[in-house]
């Protein structure tokens, strides 16, 4: 499911990510970062950590593994992960998804 056209309008996320295989929109505030991914090609994000994040998938499938758990997330699943838990995705392409990181400046805004 493409996000409406008034949220690809939101601008654009500098993510360490070609453009074709995931595309990034926001809405950033001081509390935090609101991104909005598409993911054109299947895709794995190595194990990492942050400050807290929650997300939700909207369409297609990703594989979680959050703090050595392994989960598989379909629509209208969330994930809720605390300040430093260690987490990895594999996913889909064609996978739509909402991530809210507690960061602000988590990732910049392209100029």
């Amino acid at each position: 499911m493409a996000f409406p056209d008034f949220i690809q309008a939101f601008p654009a996320l500098d993510i360490p990510f070609p453009e074709d295989v995931v595309s990034a929109r926001a809405i950033q505030s001081d509390a935090g970062l609101v991104v909005f991914f598409t993911f054109h090609q299947d895709f794995e994000i190595p194990e990492h950590s942050h400050k807290w994040q929650w997300g939700t998938l909207v369409s297609g499938e990703i594989e979680m593994t959050i703090d050595g758990e392994v989960q598989t997330c379909g629509p209208g699943d969330t994930w809720n992960l605390p300040t430093g838990v260690p987490h990895s995705a594999r996913i889909k392409a064609g996978t739509t998804a909402i991530d809210v990181f507690e960061e602000a400046d988590r990732y910049p805004l392209r100029a």
